[in-house]
C-alpha cells in the first residue's frame, strides 16, 4: 500500500450527490478528490429518474433546499458548454414543469390545500379544473376532477448530469478515481479525519465527504459513527419511443403520500412523463427489502395499470425494459448534510431517497460552504448526521 499526495478533501461516491460536491468544493478553491468503487453513476443515480421537484415536498426544510437547488440548478443549465452549447442541452435539462393529479374531489381539495400551504413557502403553483387539465395534458384520462400545476418542477437524465458536473469538476482540478474502494478512514491521535485508505493506497485529506448514498451507512461505519441510511427500492418502466404526447411531469397526488410513508411495505402511484429521445419513463414504487435486486413482475404490473388509468393511450405501448434502484432512506426523510460532529473532518452529503438528483446542487453548494468555513445559504441543524443518536441510545444500541 503506497501513500498518495495530499488533497484538501476527498468526497466518497461519484453519483450525483458526489459531483456536485466535488464541483463546488473545487469552485470554492479546494483540492478535490473524488473515490468510487464503480463508474459514474453506478448506483441510486443510474436508476434514478432525473427529477428536480419542488412540488411533492411540504412546508420545511426540505422543501427550502429543493427550492435553493431549483434555482442552481437553473444557473447550470445556463453554464457554457464547449462551442456554442449550454450545460441544460447537454444534460436534456428541462423546465418542463410538473402535474399533480387528484382522482376525486376529496382528493383534489387536499391537494389545493397542501399547494396552498407551499405558496406561503415561495413555491409558484396553479390550481387547475377538470377542464383545464386537458389544456395541460390533452391525452390525459377525462375521468380525473383537476390538479395543480408547478412551474419550478424540471428534469435531467441523471447519468449524463452527473458525467458532465465530474468533467466540470475536473475541469477546476478534481481528480476523480473510479474502480477504487474505500476500505478504511484514517484519523490522528485526536480522532480527526486524516485521509482514506483504499484498496489502492492511502489519500491523504483533511476532510472526507461521505455521499456514497445508499451505502452512506457503511462510509459512515469506517470512520466511528452510526448514520442510518437503509435501501428504498423502487422500479421504472421504459416504453418504446413516441411522439412527443406527455408535456409535464405528471403523478397522482397519491404519490407525495408515498414519498413520506414510514412503512417498508410496497407503495406505488402513477408517475409518468416523456423524455426527449421519446420513451416514456413510469413510476414510482417504494419498498424496504433490503438490497434485493429481484425483478417484482407485480410491481411493474401495477405501475403499468395505474399509467394506463393516467394515459389510456399508454395501453397499447410496448414497454421495452424496467429497471430498479435504491433510494438512501433516513428515517425522518431528511438527508444528512455538513459535518459530524462525532468526527472532526468527517462531513456528509447522503439520505436523500429518491430526490438526491434535485436536491444535488444546494447540497453540493452547503458541504463546500462548511468545508471552507463560509456562512451556510440554509441552515443546516434539521440535516445534523447525529440527530439520530438519541432514538439509538433509546433502542439500546
Amino acid at each position: 500500500m503506497t501513500d498518495s499526495h495530499l488533497c484538501d478533501v476527498v468526497v466518497v461516491g461519484a453519483g450525483m450527490i458526489g459531483a456536485a460536491c466535488a464541483l463546488y468544493a473545487a469552485r470554492a478553491g479546494l483540492t478535490v478528490a473524488v473515490v468510487d468503487r464503480g463508474p459514474v453513476a453506478g448506483g441510486t443515480t443510474g436508476a434514478g429518474e432525473g427529477n428536480l421537484l419542488v412540488s411533492d415536498k411540504e412546508p420545511g426544510p426540505e422543501l427550502d433546499l429543493a427550492l435553493l437547488s431549483a434555482a442552481l440548478w437553473e444557473d447550470l443549465a445556463a453554464e457554457g458548454f464547449g462551442a456554442g452549447d449550454r450545460l441544460g442541452g447537454v444534460v436534456e435539462y428541462e423546465a418542463k414543469g410538473g402535474l399533480v393529479v387528484a382522482s376525486d374531489e376529496r382528493r383534489l381539495t387536499a391537494l389545493a390545500d397542501f399547494a396552498a400551504a407551499q405558496t406561503a413557502a415561495g413555491v409558484r403553483n396553479r390550481v387547475v379544473s377538470a377542464d383545464e387539465l386537458t389544456d395541460l395534458e390533452p391525452h390525459l384520462a377525462k375521468d380525473l376532477a383537476g390538479g395543480v400545476h408547478y412551474p419550478q418542477d424540471a428534469q435531467v437524465q441523471p447519468a449524463l448530469a452527473a458525467a458532465h458536473l465530474l468533467r466540470l469538476a475536473r475541469l477546476t482540478g478534481a481528480e476523480v478515481r473510479l474502480g477504487e474502494t474505500v476500505v478504511g478512514i484514517d484519523t490522528d491521535a485526536a480522532g480527526r479525519v486524516t485521509g482514506v485508505r483504499t484498496d489502492r493506497g492511502r489519500i491523504k485529506a483533511f476532510a472526507v465527504v461521505n455521499a456514497a448514498g445508499t451505502w452512506g451507512g457503511a462510509v459512515a461505519e469506517l470512520g466511528g459513527v452510526h448514520l442510518p441510511v437503509l435501501p428504498r427500492r423502487g422500479f421504472v418502466l421504459v416504453t418504446a419511443p413516441l411522439p412527443p404526447v406527455i408535456r409535464h411531469k405528471v403523478y397522482a397526488a397519491d404519490y407525495v403520500a408515498d414519498v413520506a410513508s414510514d412503512s417498508a411495505d410496497l407503495q406505488s402511484s402513477a408517475v409518468v412523463e416523456g423524455t426527449p429521445a421519446g420513451p416514456v419513463l413510469i413510476g414510482a414504487s417504494r419498498e424496504r427489502v433490503g438490497f434485493d435486486r429481484t425483478l417484482s413482475v407485480p410491481v411493474v404490473r401495477r405501475l403499468a395499470a395505474q399509467a394506463v388509468a393516467l394515459f389510456p393511450r399508454l395501453a397499447t405501448v410496448p414497454a421495452m425494459r424496467a429497471y430498479r434502484g435504491f433510494r438512501p432512506y433516513l428515517p425522518d426523510h431528511l438527508p444528512a448534510i455538513g459535518p459530524d460532529p462525532r468526527r472532526p473532518g468527517l462531513f456528509h452529503a447522503c439520505g436523500h431517497e429518491g430526490a438526491g438528483i434535485g436536491l444535488a446542487p444546494a447540497t453540493g453548494l452547503l458541504v463546500a460552504q462548511t468545508l471552507t468555513g463560509a456562512e451556510p445559504a440554509q441552515d443546516l441543524t434539521p440535516f445534523r448526521p447525529d440527530r439520530f443518536d438519541d432514538a439509538t441510545e433509546g433502542a439500546g444500541r
